[in-house]
């Protein structure tokens, strides 16, 4: 039996699979994420969250490919990558790996310290960039990530706390695609930690159980804390909190992110989508001493489709 508090209700181990299957089902058609013929990239970490979004997006007929990115975090990367290719292999799905070190010539430790950003911030703008280059080359419809009810619920505390308007303009669970970004979607947002965590033992995914070591002192895990405990007191305050900007608030913030957007050009380094002559990956790379990538000499991608008369 599974206790799941907001519902104010128990589940047996098949109707917890379908009640997580229907609550993925149900943002994807609320929110309009995917389409029936849609050809799907999901942000693949080894982790609870982007296996399971993997295997529920399969369970409910999509069509989804994952890509991995290894960061060169010692002692964590190499056993996530192995996670994630053992979850693609037992399932004969397709799954592209790219290793910064090998690739790029550059870690996340060492390039935060070169860049002079945290570790979280040179890791997300590195996925970022990576995921989007991905699922634009292989001209996939959309970008999945495992962002979950917590995550969401944590990242607009902060963002409330600052009230910065920019950012509240992106917590929609979807990102519509422009200006050469692909769609960006989060279906299990209607999922919390706990759920997804319960989902993958009981569906027999072998996951990475322990947090990135470089994530250690991040304020959203303050604020997932935080969070944790008023939902301890008062089940269903997460759920509320975030749904409840979506429904009252959300809307007046989209144009903050419009306004910010403006005209984007490409980089002259690697053609993708910037606000200036050479995009933030691109700067971070050479900061790091890394290969910078150009236009023409990306990392070979073979996930995907070319493009109408195309080739990949």
């Amino acid at each position: 039996v599974i206790d799941v508090r907001r519902h104010n209700a128990n589940f047996c181990e098949e109707h917890f699979l379908r009640l997580c299957r229907d609550q993925v089902e149900r943002a994807i058609k609320q929110h309009r994420m995917l389409s029936s013929g849609d050809r799907i990239l999901v942000a693949v970490s080894g982790g609870k969250d982007s296996l399971a979004v993997w295997d529920i997006l399969l369970e409910l007929g999509y069509q989804v490919d994952g890509l991995y990115l290894g960061l060169g975090i010692d002692g964590y990367s190499g056993r996530s990558e192995a996670y994630a290719r053992a979850f693609a292999k037992d399932r004969d799905l397709s799954l592209e790996v790219v290793d910064l070190p090998a690739d790029y010539g550059y870690d996340i430790p060492n390039g935060a310290r070169a860049a002079r950003r945290v570790p979280c911030s040179a890791c997300g703008l590195s996925k970022r960039h990576l995921f989007d280059e991905a699922a634009r080359r292989g001209n996939y419809d959309a970008l999945v990530t495992g962002h979950n009810l917590d995550d969401e619920a944590a990242v607009l505390l902060g963002n409330v706390l600052r009230w910065q308007g920019e950012y509240l303009g992106r917590q929609q669970p979807v990102l519509p695609a422009g200006e050469g970004f692909p769609r960006k979607v989060k279906p299990l947002v209607r999922l919390g930690e706990r759920e997804t965590a319960a989902y993958c033992v009981l569906r027999g995914i072998d996951y990475v159980v322990e947090e990135c070591p470089m994530a250690e002192g991040n304020r959203h895990l303050g604020y997932k804390e935080a969070l944790n405990a008023i939902e301890e007191r008062s089940p269903g305050t997460k759920h509320d909190f975030y749904f409840g900007f979506l429904d009252r608030a959300a809307d007046r913030f989209v144009p903050v992110v419009a306004e910010e957007r403006g005209a984007v050009g490409s980089c002259v380094r690697c053609g993708a989508p910037a606000n200036g002559e050479i995009c933030a990956f691109c700067r971070l790379v050479e900061r790091a001493g890394g290969r910078v990538p150009e236009v023409g000499t990306e990392v070979p991608l073979l996930l995907g489709r070319p493009p109408a008369g195309g080739v990949l």
